[in-house]
């Protein structure tokens, strides 16, 4: 009966720090506009644009918009989950975070809590750009839709962890902004998003087996297009392990911060 309590207590714990996190993602609408606008950017101007002169692999029947959809979706997620790092910074700064760390609440706990709140803003943002998706023929099936929920969740997680475990350790939000552009950018060009990777060259397909992002992109090509170069169930394992590794980071990071 005491544990149970004791996970309900948890559970609660939770929901208050998820629920403020979604709040204020609620009263910032100009950051859904924002966020969701530089992927339609790159959807319909680079996707139409660079359509024009790209060159697919041989064989291909689908368009380059679409051949870039799924990684447009990824390119949100990165952006959006590794920059909610900085609420850390601004919740250092009113001193909300100091509220938090004094009452009782684990640390591990708050972490998961924000990284929870970044899950949801990047699940609502994913879901913008699907419905987008129908626009230019994109069709879902039921598993489809719940496979691509799964692999949104799953990268926003991993990346949400690594902004949460960088924001821990700045105290300045132009810092963080910096450090961040350095992450992002690679994340975001080395997962083959915008080009297949079959033709990269042996050294930077090296680079490109480390990128989190790169098995993410894959995988919503085979939920979404079916054209994935890798077996769905072995770019999940690849994104999840990734996902207890930062996830595992960013809880000890979180444990060393300091609240001032």
């Amino acid at each position: 009966m005491l544990s149970m309590e004791s996970n309900i207590t948890i559970f609660e714990k939770l929901y208050a720090l998820w629920l403020r996190e979604f709040k204020v993602f609620l009263r910032e609408r100009s950051r859904l506009v924002a966020s969701t606008f530089t992927p339609l950017l790159w959807l319909f101007v680079i996707g139409i644009g660079f359509g024009s002169v790209a060159t697919l692999p041989t064989g291909s029947t689908i368009g380059y918009q679409k051949f870039i959809f799924p990684g447009i979706i990824c390119m949100s997620i990165i952006f959006t989950s590794v920059f909610f790092g900085s609420y850390v910074i601004w919740d250092r700064k009113f001193d909300f975070l100091k509220s938090v760390m004094v009452a009782p609440v684990g640390r591990g706990t708050i972490f998961v809590g924000k990284a929870l709140g970044g899950m949801t803003s990047s699940l609502i943002q994913s879901a913008i750009l699907l419905l987008i998706g129908v626009l230019i023929g994109i069709t879902y099936s039921p598993l489809g839709v719940i496979e691509v929920i799964a692999i949104v969740l799953l990268l926003s997680f991993t990346l949400t962890s690594l902004g949460l475990a960088i924001g821990s350790y700045m105290q300045s939000l132009e810092g963080f902004q910096l450090i961040v552009s350095f992450v992002v950018f690679p994340l975001f060009f080395l997962s083959g998003a915008l080009f297949p990777l079959d033709k990269l060259p042996p050294w930077l397909m090296v680079i490109t087996s480390i990128d989190p992002a790169t098995y993410a992109v894959d995988a919503m090509r085979t939920v979404v297009l079916d054209i994935g170069s890798k077996p769905f169930a072995f770019d999940m394992v690849i994104v999840l392990v990734y996902a207890i590794s930062l996830g595992a980071i960013g809880a000890y990071s979180f444990g060393r911060m300091k609240a001032v």
